[in-house]
């Protein structure tokens, strides 16, 4: 059965309720404000990885015990995984970045369309729910609209194993066929590329199956190692996970479990570059440096050094800023999701760069966004030919996904005068409280409602409003 390419194009609803006390920030009501060219300094610290915990709240459902997930960071990625599990019976409480999870009286009930097709991350839930009852149906997923991710390499392995798949009405129903077990069973799979969403959701799957599965030509990424660490520490017997190859041996059933979750190394190298393009000297932690191998090489090649202090801590030092070439890889090559903040880097550099988007064909929107701010940037296919300015200007833009709203804020942090940046539920799916971060370290930065947009971009094309005191 042939599944249809399913294009992440929906946009965010923020108007649901929420697990628990917290309320979603209103982010598509407000707007940012940053005026450029501060000087920043000082520690920032990074949060837990939001690509982790998505994957690793879905694994959760694995456990009929309770499980706590330490280290989650606040954003409103996590706050719909939330719903989601709870509309499939578990109950959830978060104190600070700890969250607990009890998974005990799960249902095959299908989550709520309103919430799977806003995230992307919700269809992972598909290969626990089926592990754990033999039955699941899960509607087709959203998230950032940054081009097409299909769902059919997660299908043909889950059909690998075992599984009837049919998808009816934009609803995918998964069953195990039998009077038996309701188990499904180890089986060779081999995926087409190296997806870290269809590689996470059959490892969950095959930790409760009957006999072995072999995963080949697997995702390597570091969340990837996280799950699957994480599910071992329930008693999931994985081996080989960060190499291309993972061979899983299914078990009768997990525990309860304490686990932390590894830091954000897409949040830590937004900070390295925000070091970078302001010409500043901060540092960040914890980090594990090895995630950040091939942004840490860029960062060198453009002219930047950066310091390990310690096994949990970098230092950026500024430098001369010169041109490179970068093309987006599976892990652990170039990662797709630093792009955009390089592209901003790139567009301040001295001499033309090209960069190469392999990863997502709708990846380079927030070029036009950037050349609204001065830069000289050229899109021809996937490549982005970069030509670098002296200097960029604040301007009103909008953010059109989630790592091209960290680019333009990047961007803002380097320009000469104020840029307004609209778009927001971008930027807070995937940076917590980025704004306090930033302005802890010396940044002019504010949100302010969005109803004042208008004033706020004729103040802009007058150049008369003054930057806040910090």
């Amino acid at each position: 059965m042939r599944i249809p390419l399913i294009l992440e194009d929906r946009p965010i609803n923020h108007s649901l309720s929420l697990i628990d006390t917290q309320s979603l920030p209103e982010e598509d009501k407000s707007v940012l404000q940053i005026w450029g060219r501060a000087s920043l300094q000082g520690h920032v610290k990074i949060s837990g990885a939001k690509n982790s915990a998505l994957a690793i709240m879905a694994g959760a459902l694995l456990c009929p015990e309770d499980c706590r997930l330490r280290n989650v960071p606040s954003l409103v990625d996590i706050l719909r995984m939330g719903q989601i599990l709870s509309a499939l019976g578990v109950k959830l409480e978060r104190n600070g970045d700890a969250l607990d999870i009890d998974a005990r009286h799960i249902g095959e009930s299908k989550a709520p369309y309103e919430l799977v097709s806003q995230l992307r991350a919700s269809f992972f839930v598909i290969g626990p729910v089926l592990a754990r009852l033999g039955v699941a149906r899960v509607p087709l997923p959203g998230g950032c609209a940054i081009g097409a991710r299909p769902v059919d390499l997660h299908v043909r392995g889950l059909q690998a194993m075992g599984a009837q798949v049919h998808i009816e009405h934009g609803i995918v129903h998964a069953y195990v066929p039998g009077d038996g077990s309701k188990k499904l069973k180890g089986a060779k799979i081999y995926l087409d590329c190296p997806s870290v969403g269809a590689t996470e959701t059959l490892m969950m799957a095959a930790t409760l199956a009957e006999g072995e599965t072999t995963i080949e030509n697997a995702a390597q990424e570091p969340e990837v190692v996280d799950l699957a660490n994480f599910c071992k520490a329930m008693g999931a017997k994985i081996r080989g996970a960060g190499t291309n190859t993972i061979i899983i041996s299914g078990v009768p059933s997990l525990h309860s479990v304490d686990y932390s979750i590894i830091p954000d190394r897409i949040e830590a190298g937004t900070f390295l570059v925000a070091g970078a393009i302001t010409h500043s000297e901060i540092s960040l932690s914890p980090v594990v440096p090895e995630h950040l191998t091939a942004v840490i090489a860029k960062l060198q090649e453009i002219g930047a050094k950066v310091i390990a202090e310690g096994s949990n801590c970098l230092r950026i030092v500024p430098g001369g800023l010169r041109a490179t070439d970068i093309e987006t890889l599976p892990y652990p090559g170039f990662p797709t999701d630093m792009q955009a903040q390089f592209m901003a880097l790139l567009a301040r550099s001295e001499g033309d760069s090209v960069i190469t988007e392999t990863v997502f064909e709708n990846r380079l929107r927030h070029v036009a966004e950037l050349n609204r701010m001065g830069a000289d940037i050229r899109v021809k296919g996937n490549n982005a030919i970069v030509r670098g300015v002296p200097l960029l200007s604040g301007a009103p833009v909008v953010a059109t996904d989630l790592r091209a709203s960290a680019a333009l804020v990047l961007a803002a942090l380097a320009a000469e005068g104020k840029t307004t940046i609209q778009g927001l539920h971008h930027l807070d799916r995937g940076y917590d409280n980025i704004e306090a971060k930033l302005r802890q370290l010396g940044a002019k930065i504010q949100r302010v409602p969005e109803d004042a947009v208008e004033e706020t971009f004729t103040a802009q094309s007058q150049n008369t409003t003054p930057a806040p005191s910090v």
